[in-house]
């Protein structure tokens, strides 16, 4: 069994100086922002946290690949570090604190690429999660100041809190009269959106979450502390992991059920 202990210190040093920068510009009056090709919107914020997370990459683990949202894939090779440097952007140029760096490590193995570290860090939060494979998923201010994450043991649809981010990618999908059953037939749905609702199914706080259109960035961090937390974290197709274009997670024991209104097999 591969040991992560050192990658997962580096991650936290990573994310240590991501959140200075970004913390340094939140809420600025004066922070530029530009609008994608994509039409999303990308501040100077989150291209100065993927400068500085490669930079320390570089100096770290110069044989190690890396895919970051803002400045695409360098290098090659069987680990790849993969980087969303702010995750909520437009949360993050609004002033709202939901945002997270989100740093996530891959290995090549049998079954393809699949994600061995996360990192997600929340500092206008005052949070942070992270796992690796085989060494379980915590939260807390460091590695030595952590507590363990446990999904929750709601096993019946109708006892669960569903978390999503919008409507229209439903929309988009011909899945919105599906979304609207699962919110109507669930306890409680809540729009938290982004990484969030996946750490809190890490956290046993919400019990599934989807969503329609998502980036690989998006969800590797987000997918190894599910995982390890105990959850299942899959593509809307099923398949494990966070190689979809999308995600479906659960505390596990839900994760059929999801499925069953949400799947790409589902009607």
């Amino acid at each position: 069994m591969p040991d992560y202990h050192d990658d997962l210190r580096l991650g936290h040093v990573l994310a240590d100086a991501a959140d200075a920068a970004t913390m340094e510009r939140f809420k600025a009056l004066d922070l530029k922002v530009e609008t994608k090709p994509d039409m999303t919107p990308v501040s100077e914020a989150d291209k100065a946290a993927e400068e500085l997370i490669r930079g320390q990459l570089q100096r770290a683990r110069p044989r190690d690949a890396v895919l970051g949202e803002e400045f695409g894939s360098e290098g090659a090779g069987p680990r790849r570090w993969i980087i969303d440097p702010i995750d909520g952007t437009k949360n993050y140029v609004r002033g709202v604190p939901v945002w997270a760096t989100l740093i996530a490590l891959m290995e090549r193995g049998e079954g393809g690429d699949r994600p061995v570290v996360g990192i997600v860090s929340a500092p206008a939060l005052h949070r942070r999660w992270w796992a690796a494979e085989g060494l379980g998923a915590f939260t807390g201010r460091s590695l030595t100041s952590a507590t363990r994450l446990r999904v929750s043991q709601v096993g019946r649809i109708q006892d669960a809190s569903f978390a999503y981010s919008s409507l229209t990618g439903w929309e988009e999908r011909g899945k919105l009269p599906s979304f609207l059953d699962l919110s109507r037939d669930c306890w409680r749905t809540r729009g938290y959106g982004d990484f969030w609702p996946y750490m809190m199914i890490a956290e046993g706080s919400v019990d599934i979450c989807a969503e329609p259109e998502l980036s690989l960035w998006d969800m590797a961090a987000c997918a190894v502390v599910v995982n390890e937390a105990g959850g299942q974290f899959t593509g809307l197709d099923g398949k494990p992991g966070p190689h979809s274009g999308n995600a479906a997670a659960s505390n596990g024991l839900l994760h059929e059920d999801l499925l069953g209104y949400l799947g790409d097999s589902a009607h």
